[in-house]
Parts: C-alpha cells; sequence; structure tokens
C-alpha cells in the first residue's frame, strides 16, 4: 500500500522539527505506507512506551474521529484529568498533534524526543507519521494523565496507531468515501480497514451507518468477542425539540446534555459516540463531567474566523472555516447551510489534489449564492483551480486565492445584506487560511 515517493513534506514543516522529519524523510519517502513491522521494531528500540499510556480511547472513521476526540477530551477535562490527544494532520505547526496533559506540547521538547528517535532508529527505514506517531507515544507515557486519546491517521488495520495492543476503549465515527486507493472502492472495504481497530474483549461504541456498513463493523466485533455499543441499539442521543439539550440513554442510564460545544447536527451524533464510548470504557467519570461536552473546540471545523481575513469583508458579514473534504464532508456541511437560512452563503473551496472535488461540491451547490476555486501558493497538494471550476457544474468562478475571492465579494456587493462566506474543501486549505488569519493553536 504505497505511494510513489514524495518530493517533499509540504510548507507546514518548519523549525527545528521540520528539519528533523525533513531528514527521517530521506530515509523512506513516502508519506503513506501502512504497515506496522517498521514501528513495532522502533518502538521495541525504545522500551515500548505504548506500554506505559495511561488508559488510551482510539478513534478512527472517515468523518468525525477528530470532533470526537475533541469531545472525549472535553467530558474528561470536565471531571477533572489530566488528559493526552494525538491527532492529525495539523493544521499550521505541528505540535499541533500533540496536547499532552491538556497543553500542546512545546518545539523544544518535540523536537528533542525527536532527535531521540532518529539516534535510536539509526538510519533504519521509516515513515515521518511512524516518527511522529512513536513521539506521541514517547510524550504520553513521559508525563502523567488520567486519559490518552488517540486520533487514527488513515484507515485502522494498517495505520501505525494500531500497535496499541489494547484501549481501555475503540470508537468508529462516520464512514463515507476517502483515500479509495488505499482503503478499497467500496464502503465495505473501507469499514473493514476503519473496524481493524478492535481488540479482542475491548468495547467498541460507533455511531449511525448505512446497513452494509454496520454490518462489517458488528462482524468484525463479534469475531473479537468485543462488546459493541451502537447508536440506536445499545445507546441513544435526541435532540430536545427547541434544540437546546440532548437526552443521551443506554443501559447505565439516562443523561441530560447541554448542546455540544461544536455546531452542526452531525455534532450530535459524535456527541453521543464520545458519551457512549467513555461509558463503555469503565472508567468512572464523575456525574458533572459529561455536561463538558459543551466546551468541545475543534479548530477548522465549522470554525468562524474574527481576524484579519474575516476584517477583509464587510461589516456585519462573518467568515467561517471547515476542513472537511470529502463527499461525507460536503453532506454534513450542506446541512448546516441549508439551516442557515437568514442570509445568503458564499463558498471559497480549494482541494486536495486526489480529492472528489464533484462528489464534495454536489451537496452543496444548491445552497449556495456563490463559489470561487482557490489554490493558494502555500497550499501543500492543491488542487488545480481549473479542476474545482470542471467539478462545478458550471457555478464555480476561480477566486484564485483567498483574498481575492474575499476582495471580489467586498467589490461586488458592498451594499447587499449582510452574508457568511465559508472557507472550505481541505485541512491544508484551512492551515493557510489560519496563518492569514493570524490564528495561534493554544
Amino acid at each position: 500500500m504505497k505511494t510513489p515517493p514524495a518530493s517533499g513534506l509540504g510548507p507546514e514543516f518548519a523549525g527545528r522539527t521540520g528539519a528533523i522529519l525533513e531528514r527521517l524523510n530521506q530515509l523512506y519517502p513516502a508519506l503513506i505506507d501502512l504497515s506496522l513491522g517498521r514501528l513495532e521494531q522502533l518502538l521495541a528500540r525504545l522500551g515500548h512506551p505504548e506500554r506505559h499510556l495511561p488508559p488510551v480511547i482510539h478513534v478512527a472513521g472517515t468523518n468525525g474521529k477528530g470532533s470526537t476526540c475533541a469531545l472525549i477530551r472535553a467530558i474528561a477535562e470536565a471531571a477533572g484529568w489530566r488528559v493526552h490527544v494525538m491527532t492529525s494532520p495539523h493544521l499550521v505547526h505541528v505540535t499541533e498533534r500533540f496536547r499532552i496533559a491538556g497543553r500542546i506540547v512545546s518545539e523544544s521538547e518535540l523536537a528533542e524526543v525527536m532527535e531521540d528517535i532518529e539516534r535510536v532508529n539509526d538510519g533504519a527505514p521509516i515513515t515521518v507519521f511512524e516518527v511522529l506517531t512513536a513521539a506521541g507515544f514517547v510524550l504520553g507515557a513521559r508525563h502523567p494523565a488520567e486519559l490518552m486519546i488517540v486520533e487514527v491517521g488513515l484507515g485502522g488495520r494498517y495505520d501505525a496507531t494500531n500497535v496499541l495492543a489494547r484501549p481501555a476503549a475503540c470508537a468508529i465515527a462516520s464512514i463515507s468515501m476517502d483515500h479509495e486507493a488505499f482503503l478499497g472502492d467500496t464502503l465495505e472495504k473501507i469499514a473493514m480497514e476503519k473496524a481493524g481497530i478492535i481488540k479482542a474483549r475491548v468495547p467498541v461504541a460507533t455511531g449511525r451507518h448505512p446497513a452494509d456498513v454496520m454490518a462489517v463493523i458488528a462482524r468484525v466485533a463479534h469475531e473479537c468477542d468485543a462488546p459493541l455499543w451502537r447508536r440506536d441499539h445499545e445507546w441513544s442521543i435526541t435532540p430536545s425539540p427547541d434544540g437546546t439539550r440532548l437526552t443521551y440513554r443506554d443501559g447505565e442510564g439516562t443523561l441530560d446534555l447541554p448542546r455540544p460545544g461544536l455546531l452542526g447536527p452531525h455534532q450530535v451524533d459524535n456527541a453521543g459516540l464520545a458519551v457512549a464510548t467513555l461509558r463503555a470504557s469503565g472508567l468512572s467519570l464523575p456525574p458533572q463531567a459529561w455536561a463538558g461536552i459543551a466546551n468541545a473546540h475543534w479548530p477548522a471545523r465549522l470554525q468562524r474566523l474574527e481576524g484579519a481575513l474575516a476584517r477583509k469583508l464587510p461589516a456585519g458579514w462573518e467568515l467561517w472555516l471547515d476542513g472537511g473534504h470529502n463527499p461525507g464532508a460536503g453532506d454534513a456541511l450542506a446541512q448546516v447551510i441549508e439551516g442557515w437560512g437568514d442570509r445568503p452563503v458564499h463558498l471559497i473551496v480549494g482541494m486536495k489534489q486526489t480529492k472528489d472535488a464533484s462528489g464534495f461540491l454536489a451537496p452543496l451547490l444548491p445552497h449556495v449564492a456563490g463559489a470561487q476555486a482557490v489554490a493558494e501558493p502555500e497550499q501543500h497538494l492543491a488542487l488545480p483551480v481549473a479542476d474545482i471550476i470542471a467539478a462545478g457544474q458550471g457555478r464555480v468562478i476561480a477566486g484564485p486565492t483567498i483574498e481575492q475571492a474575499l476582495e471580489r465579494l467586498t467589490h461586488d456587493m458592498p451594499h447587499q445584506p449582510p452574508a457568511r462566506v465559508v472557507i472550505c474543501g481541505s485541512l491544508y486549505l484551512a492551515g493557510v487560511a489560519l496563518q492569514q488569519d493570524g490564528w495561534i493553536a493554544t
């Protein structure tokens, strides 16, 4: 499962850590090569830090796994727990991947850990993601905490994070078509890869899925004798009539919950999945912890921008950012936009090469006043503007940059009622937008 050697790591790798990663990239320059063997050997030489972690929640899925991680973290921190979180990819700087006991790791500590890993690896073939995964485990083992949340990078079965032998619980978020070259060209094949994180007798929670996807997850869970927590079976979550509260139910009882801090109707499923995963894990949390879902935040997931980019728009306009980049994410964003009936919405769309631009745009275009395609100079692996326009059913024009697209909206509509502008289509584009807006990870 290899890609051709990559020409580089992208502009997001910079500074001392970037220099280390560039050196390591020369050892095995395929950015994606799904395998466990190389990392298992490296972890053995490092003293198996993955065996010395606090209780781990392992999260897979096509869409929603990052949000689910954020919601689990918010619950655990509301309990007063110290929480490690390892996610990918990052938006602006590689340190964002590692939140250690509640704080993003410093570049100096991450660089020291990666230099140790580089020395121990001693020139053996290794991928950049495997090195970063090893770094996360070293950091997680080094610092005390009550919980560690680990997000799968790609797929599940052969993802580097799947060296975790016995997490406290696993979660599988929404599954849709993405990364077909690595995971398969049907939902059932992709579901099989995601279900590869299920371990013998380790509980696994999951949200709503099509019947064929759920059948795959249920079969793997049965084969592993893993307790399965499914939405609308072992657990349920229902918004109140006015949408201000949620009612969660499972075999342990009922919880009255606030709306999650993350926006969009799809976040109800992710919030329920977060609660169900923690309940399934058997970890004991105080009653007040569950309301922590209201405090969840996750950058580039329906994030309101209010910095330098937002100030380029007319007074009263809103600028939003969403990093979703596949057809499932397009469906979720379309539901949000459809609910924004009080003002028109304009899209600024940039995508990564190999992504399904038509599938992403199709559910969105019927609900927006206009769309502009962009490809920022700093945007790693940007899909050409012409390709996005070709996928846009005659409704997409060239930006061709975020700044130029915002200027066009400002100049073309100076006296129009306030509107919303959504920058979307790529986490790489989201990283560029956050830098331009002046965002700093905290």
